[in-house]
């Protein structure tokens, strides 16, 4: 196939660009126009890998340039959305903008170009603070962030486009992800950074909330087979461990893994405002089975090992504050 993945300089967008160069794809990749012409994280790609690769600086904003970019794709798998939370209660208009609007721009550029498959990226935030676990894909939607909230709008968007119009979207929600990449304002990374630093303490903000994490070659993976299994048309599906950890039970894993005696303090300090804090998600993973086949291949333990091991090599990351979000 000839793919179109926006958002491909990102976390999770670099590591799906890889799998599908991996499985033999074409693969348009949009990246976030910056000023130095960066390739972002697909700057790790080896030559190797690089020549079915076709990368595109723009922006999803931008309606004209998304329709040049979906026209002679087969699939388009639409990653590209701001994500950072603390950053959405200061600045909800930018993430209206894209989230919304740009997933917009996308499915109305796949509607025209009869595009056979579009996948638009939800996320676990949407459902709000479980409450009812496992989780299943019927669970309410509760915007308890601008994010959040952006996010169901363009869930339902997608929704709409396909009752409306019959464009062939699913949407994939995945569940926290984590790994080699990742920013290193997220939880896991920042944690491992400054252990990795030799920090003696580690300070940390809200130690209850409780998160289920998938390896991001999983993620990327669930990502690929909701691209190719048939019929697929119309479901929202959602993907995870199955299993939720606190934070303080992820720092523990993550100093282990890390060799590190570090202490965690906890400071008490709320990165989110109160009714915004998402206490649980817990997934039930049973539809991602059901229709793609699809199970975790990593355990919690085996990803931080893998992700310890990659930041070994990243000593600009090493020392990250303890703002984190998860």
């Amino acid at each position: 196939m000839k793919v179109l993945v926006t958002g491909a300089g990102g976390f999770i967008g670099s590591h799906l660009t890889q799998l599908l160069l991996e499985t033999g794809h074409q693969v348009v990749a949009l990246v976030h126009y910056n000023g130095a012409g960066s390739w972002q994280n697909l700057n790790g790609l080896t030559d190797t890998s690089r020549g079915q690769l076709d990368v595109r600086l723009g922006d999803i904003t931008d309606a004209f340039f998304v329709r040049s970019l979906v026209s002679d794709c087969d699939v388009v798998l639409h990653l590209a959305a701001l994500i950072g939370i603390p950053y959405s209660y200061v600045a909800p208009a930018s993430y209206v903008a894209t989230n919304v609007g740009g997933t917009l721009n996308i499915l109305e550029a796949c509607r025209l170009a009869k595009t056979a498959r579009v996948v638009v990226t939800s996320t676990s935030e949407v459902y709000g603070t479980a409450r009812t676990t496992p989780m299943e894909e019927s669970h309410p939607l509760q915007g308890q962030s601008p994010y959040s909230a952006s996010k169901i709008g363009a869930d339902k968007l997608a929704e709409a486009y396909f009752l409306s119009f019959n464009t062939p979207v699913v949407t994939l929600r995945p569940f926290n992800t984590y790994g080699p990449r990742q920013s290193s304002r997220a939880v896991i990374p920042t944690i491992i950074s400054q252990a990795l630093a030799g920090a003696k303490s580690i300070r940390l903000g809200n130690l209850k909330p409780r998160r289920d994490l998938t390896f991001v070659q999983d993620t990327a993976r669930a990502f690929l087979l909701a691209a190719t299994v048939p019929g697929l048309e119309g479901e929202t599906i959602h993907f995870g461990q199955g299993s939720a950890n606190s934070v303080a039970e992820i720092a523990k894993l993550c100093l282990e893994a890390a060799g590190s005696k570090a202490e965690i303090i906890a400071e008490g300090e709320r990165m989110r405002p109160e009714r915004s804090e998402v206490e649980l998600l817990l997934c039930n993973r049973a539809k991602a089975e059901r229709l793609l086949n699809w199970r975790p291949e990593f355990s919690l333990a085996e990803g931080i090992a893998k992700t310890v091991d990659y930041l070994r090599g990243q000593p600009a990351l090493a020392g990250a504050s303890g703002k984190y979000q998860v």
